[in-house]
């Protein structure tokens, strides 16, 4: 968890805000999305924080297989193992023929639903005015049929005005995933938010407080090169924080006379900082990114690539040896996945910091295990 939560203000006073309000608030059901690295993660762990420092009970999860069977095992660890299975989509009445699925567990003992198990977890808390959170990270890789098993227990229960709360968060495709199916109608509901970077102002205020906090100094040209190096971008700040943080305190204690007062941060270790981020953001951000792209998506980054700033979307067709019509079919792909963004007037430029400099150096690499060219 980064020291400070900067720019981030808004969603949790939203998140605070529901649970505070009471059954229905619509804090309580949240889609948080964004590019890798704009803090998803940290925006749940701090959900739970708050939820926990008012006595909540929470469940966090990451999607992959067998999500739902795990929350069914925390919520009733005592009971006999079970198998969660789904039925098919039935009409719930008094939801104007909503198609919603039924989900449904086999076990040699009692039967024993999702919904249920939550039921009864929420009848222990709320005797003692608490509630329930279930968070579910990585959402767009999750099974559709533990969406669906986890989607109908808690509309029902929000129905029933219990206690509880769910966010769900992922990558921009869930959107289109799950928000679009007519089992999942329920999830359109959740309050939309949508990560994005932080204002370099916040940053650099951010960086002087919690280097102060430490017993570091950092101020002057070094201060301005550590925000600016950040772009803004969530995951690079907490790279950069560390990196320098880390390198002037070694340096600190290799003096050898006596310990200083205080440290300050020299623009060397503001320089070295910030090549050590950049390392780490390519194996942690764009490295994963490129991995979940087609080869074709790729293609149409490094041809953006060879431009130092945006690009025209007619030239990087053109680079691509393909019609405009075609090369726009990937240019909305990476679009919806935030990877790159619209600037107008027929251009697009990356959404993520640092990724051209990533795609030039590694791309005899990606253009070798690219070689794809059907749709």
């Amino acid at each position: 968890m980064p020291p400070l939560l900067i720019g981030r203000d808004a969603i949790i006073d939203d998140f605070e805000e529901g649970l505070d309000d009471g059954p229905g608030a619509p804090g309580r059901l949240m889609r948080v999305t964004g590019a890798r690295g704009v803090g998803k993660t940290v925006i749940l762990t701090e959900f739970g924080r708050i939820a926990k420092a008012r006595k909540w009970e929470v469940i966090d999860e990451t999607a992959s297989e067998g999500l739902a069977q795990r929350l069914l095992n925390r919520l009733a660890p005592d009971k006999p193992s079970v198998n969660l299975s789904l039925k098919p989509s039935v009409s719930i009445a008094g939801l104007g023929g909503i198609s919603l699925g039924e989900a449904s567990v086999s076990s040699k003992q009692m039967p024993l639903t999702l919904r249920a198990a939550m039921g009864q977890r929420l009848d222990a808390l709320e005797r003692k005015n608490a509630g329930l959170l279930v968070t579910i990270d990585e959402a767009q890789a999750a099974d559709r049929s533990d969406m669906v098993a986890i989607a109908t227990a808690v509309q029902h229960l929000i129905r029933e005005e219990r206690n509880i709360a769910f966010v769900f968060a992922g990558l921009p495709s869930i959107a289109s995933k799950w928000l679009n199916d007519e089992v999942l109608t329920f999830l359109r509901r959740a309050q939309a938010e949508q990560l994005g970077d932080i204002p370099l102002q916040d940053v650099r205020d951010a960086f002087e407080d919690t280097f102060e906090d430490s017993g570091i100094a950092i101020e002057g040209k070094a201060l301005d090169m550590a925000a600016k190096a950040t772009e803004g971008y969530p995951f690079m700040i907490q790279l950069v924080g560390y990196h320098i943080w880390r390198i002037a305190y070694r340096r600190s204690r290799n003096i050898d006379s006596k310990k200083p007062d205080a440290i300050t941060v020299t623009e060397q270790d503001t320089e070295q900082g910030i090549a050590n981020a950049l390392s780490r953001l390519g194996d942690a951000v764009h490295g994963p990114e490129l991995d979940g792209l087609s080869p074709i998506d790729k293609t149409y980054l490094l041809a953006m690539a060879q431009d130092d700033g945006p690009s025209s979307t007619s030239t990087v067709a053109e680079r691509m040896g393909k019609d405009v019509a075609y090369a726009n079919i990937y240019r909305t792909r990476l679009i919806d996945a935030q990877v790159i963004k619209d600037m107008g007037y027929g251009k697009v430029d990356f959404a993520i910091p640092y990724l051209r400099q990533y795609l030039r150096e590694h791309a005899a690499y990606i253009r070798m295990n690219s070689s794809g060219t059907s749709l």
